[in-house]
C-alpha cells in the first residue's frame, strides 16, 4: 500500500528525461537527457502511470499503449501532461518512446533505482535479482495534490490501465 493517500502534496521528485526531437528520427542518435522536477506540474493535472519496465511483454504491449490510443481523450478531460515512468535510464526510456511513437504525447521518464517511487511508499518499488524496478502504479495529480493513485494488486493492467484512469478523470 503506498504511504501517500488521495489529498496528499505529491512528493517532490527529478527524473531523467530526453525530450523528443526531430533528430532523434535518426534511429543512430541519442539525445540529451533533461531533468524534469515535479514543480513543474504545479498549477496542472499530470497523469503519471508506472511500469517495471520498458520493452517488458505487459508494459510494452498492454500498458503504454493504451494511453496513446486514448491520448485524445485524456486531453479533453483537461489533462496538461501525460507521463509514463520506470527505472530504465533515460536511453533506454527515450529508445522506448520512439520505439512506441510517442513523440512527447505522453512523457518517458527515468526514476533511476525506482528512488522516487520509494518515496511514495515501499510497494511501490519491486525488487528483483539484480534490480530495483517501479511497480505498476497510476496517479492523477492536480496542482502538486494527489488526486488517485491505485497499485496493481497482481500482475496485469487494472487499476493503472488508461480506462482506469480516464474514469476517475
Amino acid at each position: 500500500m503506498p504511504s501517500v493517500k488521495i489529498g496528499d502534496k505529491l512528493p517532490q521528485g527529478t527524473f531523467s528525461y530526453i525530450p523528443h526531437t526531430s533528430e532523434l528520427d535518426d534511429k543512430l542518435a541519442c539525445g540529451i537527457p533533461i531533468k524534469l522536477s515535479t514543480e513543474e506540474w504545479k498549477g496542472k493535472k499530470v497523469v503519471l502511470f508506472s511500469v517495471p519496465g520498458a520493452f517488458t511483454p505487459t508494459c510494452h504491449a498492454k500498458h503504454l499503449p493504451r494511453y496513446l490510443e486514448k491520448y485524445d481523450e485524456f486531453k479533453a478531460k483537461g489533462v496538461d501532461t501525460i507521463a509514463v515512468l520506470a527505472a530504465n535510464d533515460a536511453f533506454v526510456m527515450s529508445g522506448w518512446a520512439r520505439v512506441e511513437g510517442l513523440q512527447d504525447k505522453i512523457l518517458a521518464l527515468s526514476d533511476t533505482g525506482a528512488e522516487w517511487s520509494k518515496s511514495l511508499g515501499s510497494d511501490l518499488a519491486i525488487q528483483t535479482p539484480g534490480i530495483t524496478r517501479t511497480a505498476r502504479y497510476a496517479i492523477i495529480i492536480n496542482d502538486l495534490e494527489i488526486a488517485y493513485i491505485e497499485v496493481e494488486p497482481a500482475p496485469g493492467v487494472t487499476v493503472s490501465g488508461a480506462d482506469a484512469v480516464l474514469a476517475k478523470l
